[in-house]
């Protein structure tokens, strides 16, 4: 099949063929039909499936063959929701690229950066806004945009959203849309909370689902560590000098372990940035540039960071703390290994993460390799530090203390 066979029109043909695309993948060769037809669509796929084309082609194509007179002015027609600000700025390239052979105006708003010239912008006049909610919902505050005239509405990573906690931010711009508005649910994994939210936006959908996120890349070779928690930093020191090579993304699970690790690793004279929610726009912007121009070729990132950041020829991952979601492990390691190139990751388990490798083999159906050789090797009758919950129902003090429940007082 090719692009011609999905009855897309001759400007954005003249963009793929732009952009060097040849053949469609599969969640394009399924998406891009529906949509034409004006279905509502709820997709499971990974990154690095083709999913922004699958569902800005047929945006465009739609908004294209129905436009109002230009003298009624531009009004917003289509709305893509994503959670990050990178995810954002990655989708409004696309959707300026695929456009670039037709009248369509697209923009992208986020926050972390100065609103005005995103509010000139939106004076100006655009057809389709790719936003994070935050920023969404304080411009439609202000009265500064109207989603009234909202056709087709995307909702992107979902699964992410929501773990960041959008849920409400989702239903109220949601609800802010036109009810005829036709909707695109697309998520990496589909918990029961995506499937709830479809359920209240979606109205009889069409399911796609595409590279189940059970089944890892082929191209990438999997090890793992067994290691004290305390040797960690050093074991990745370890394989820096003497095992990894190229281009390498670390992935920590807190912002604070990035920090820390970013710090360990620029001390022993390594160029390293990092990616995190608390570093600003144009600070994470700076980071990934600098990691994807060479500036620098160890990049760490959490997981909501790093999510849909499209990277060219990764050759390592590390997996410096494991995720306790196993499809999260997935996502991680397929970041390598792309475009028939063969990559390499490294996992790093501690006494308190054996649980997760258990999972995670469990999904993927595979065991992954142990190395033993190692100057950090973990005790097997290792077990995980329990620590005490803050505000625990009895106090410390003292040999003879803390058997006493505290009282509670009610004031």
């Amino acid at each position: 099949m090719t692009f011609k066979d999905l009855d897309l029109n001759k400007p954005l043909l003249k963009a793929i063929d732009a952009a060097n695309y040849t053949v469609p993948t599969l969640i394009q060769e399924q998406t891009i039909p529906l949509v034409l037809k004006k279905k509502d669509i709820i997709a499971s796929a990974q990154t690095g499936t083709g999913k922004t084309a699958a569902f800005a082609l047929p945006i465009l194509q739609l908004l294209f063959d129905k436009q109002d007179a230009p003298k009624k002015g531009k009004k917003i027609r289509a709305l893509v929701i994503s959670p990050t600000r990178e995810l954002a700025v990655q989708i409004g390239k696309n959707f300026k690229a695929y456009s670039t052979y037709t009248n369509l105006r697209p923009t992208v708003i986020f926050g972390g950066t100065g609103i005005e010239p995103q509010i000139e912008i939106l004076k100006k006049g655009v057809d389709i806004v790719i936003a994070t909610p935050g920023r969404l919902l304080d411009l439609h505050k202000q009265d500064l945009i109207n989603l009234a005239h909202i056709e087709i509405l995307v909702l992107d990573e979902a699964d992410l959203m929501l773990d960041m906690g959008f849920i409400d931010d989702i239903k109220k711009i949601e609800r802010l849309c036109p009810e005829t508005k036709q909707s695109l649910l697309f998520s990496a994994t589909m918990p029961y909370k995506v499937e709830q939210l479809a359920s209240s936006i979606l109205k009889s959908p069409e399911r796609i689902e595409v590279t189940p996120t059970s089944s890892p890349t082929k191209n990438v070779s999997q090890l793992l560590y067994y290691v004290p928690k305390r040797n960690k930093i050093e074991l990745c020191l370890h394989l820096l000098r003497n095992t990894v090579k190229g281009n390498v993304l670390i992935f920590r699970r807190t912002k604070f372990g990035v920090d820390k690790l970013e710090q360990a690793l620029s001390k022993n004279g390594y160029n390293v940035d990092r990616l995190h929610g608390d570093r600003s726009q144009s600070e994470r912007q700076t980071a990934l540039n600098k990691f994807k121009n060479g500036k620098v070729n160890i990049l760490i990132a959490t997981d909501v960071a790093a999510r849909g950041i499209d990277i060219n020829e990764l050759d390592t991952v590390i997996n410096f703390d494991l995720p306790n979601i196993p499809e999260t492990y997935v996502h991680r390691i397929g970041r390598t290994g792309r475009a028939n190139h063969f990559g390499q990751s490294y996992s790093f388990c501690s006494a308190d993460e054996k649980s997760y490798v258990k999972k995670i083999q469990q999904l993927i159906n595979v065991q992954i390799p142990i190395e033993e050789h190692h100057p950090y090797p973990l005790d097997p009758s290792a077990k995980p530090i329990v620590h005490k919950k803050k505000g625990s129902k009895y106090k410390k003090g003292r040999k003879g203390e803390g058997s006493k429940k505290k009282k509670k007082r009610w004031y």
